[in-house]
């Protein structure tokens, strides 16, 4: 009878260990889903920069006629200082340009650009603004 008590006293006991991993293990599961959306939102605001940027170009003549500023050329999560939102709607990006060397000269812009890109960062939802520097 004795031994029957140990077995099942350790069962109970090796039951109640695995409580806590099986709450481990969620935890895991849920921080890799957090990782996997923070390197997909990540891509998606690195898509947005470029579609920004690249636009912006268009419009303004090509790369012999007009440089976006500095911000719009960093990599990264944040965006820099040219990513001014980021919700439900999209990202919303407004940023300086002008003249090639513009900015290495400490020259001002000529140029602003205000545009809202898609949350996946594929489609340019709106073109904001784009004129005289303001």
């Amino acid at each position: 009878m004795l031994r029957i008590t140990s077995i099942a006293g350790g069962l109970a006991a090796a039951s109640l260990a695995l409580a806590p991993a099986t709450g481990l293990a969620q935890n895991v599961q849920e921080t890799l889903d957090r990782i996997d959306q923070l390197q997909q939102q990540a891509t998606a605001r690195q898509r947005a920069m470029n579609l920004a940027r690249n636009t912006a170009v268009t419009l303004n003549g090509g790369l012999t006629q007009y440089i976006p500023a500095a911000c719009m050329f960093t990599s990264g999560s944040s965006g820099g200082s040219c990513m001014v939102g980021n919700d439900s709607k999209g990202f919303l990006l407004r940023f300086n340009g002008g003249k090639p060397g513009w900015q290495e000269a400490g020259q001002p812009p000529t140029i602003t650009t205000e545009i809202l890109i898609s949350p996946d960062g594929r489609t340019v939802q709106q073109l904001i603004y784009n004129g005289p520097a303001i």
